[in-house]
């Protein structure tokens, strides 16, 4: 359980920064806010690569965001850096590629123990490979992909936060 002066932070990793990990960060940050959690919890987004660091978010996820109101105009991409392992207390692959690498990564099972598929959140998934869990690079694609990966992501925000609100606050999620 993190309390006020600790909170919980929650990292999403793809691999430029620029599509699918921050629109988990925006749209994860909004549900947060929605459920009263986002004083408690802390979310971010990075890049396995550093291929589009220093870069906004691309315009495709910009519009996507924007239809349901969530803004994205600050983001800015950025690389992962290896003391997150230590850092953040959940560390969100966007696929398989993804996963295996912070995987190698990672300097000891504890921060192995972080690394969870994002759509391992989504009762859809329930029981699925990890192969079958990914989110495909929207970036080579058009508008549509982009709605698709939006809806990927939404279908596991409420387990997300079901988790989050567990982890953070030691909360049930039972009523």
């Amino acid at each position: 359980m993190n309390s006020a002066s600790s909170p919980y932070r929650v990292i999403a990793v793809c691999t430029g920064n620029i599509c699918r990990s921050p629109m988990v960060e925006l749209m994860l940050r909004e549900a947060l806010k929605r459920e009263g959690l986002d004083g408690a919890v802390v979310v971010d987004s990075a890049g396995t690569t550093g291929y589009e660091s220093g870069r906004p978010i691309d315009p495709r996820a910009a519009r996507r965001l924007a239809a349901t109101q969530i803004l994205s105009a600050g983001h800015v991409a950025r690389k992962w850096e290896p003391q997150w392992f230590r850092d953040r207390d959940l560390i969100l692959a966007l696929d398989i590629d993804h996963y295996a690498w912070l995987s190698e990564a990672a300097p000891d099972q504890e921060s192995l123990d972080k690394v969870r598929m994002l759509r391992s959140f989504d009762p859809a998934m329930d029981g699925r490979d990890r192969l079958d869990q990914g989110i495909e690079d929207p970036w080579y694609g058009g508008h549509a992909d982009f709605d698709a990966v939006w809806h990927q992501i939404h279908a596991a925000i409420p387990g997300l936060i079901d988790h989050v609100r567990t982890a953070a606050l030691g909360e049930s999620i039972c009523s």
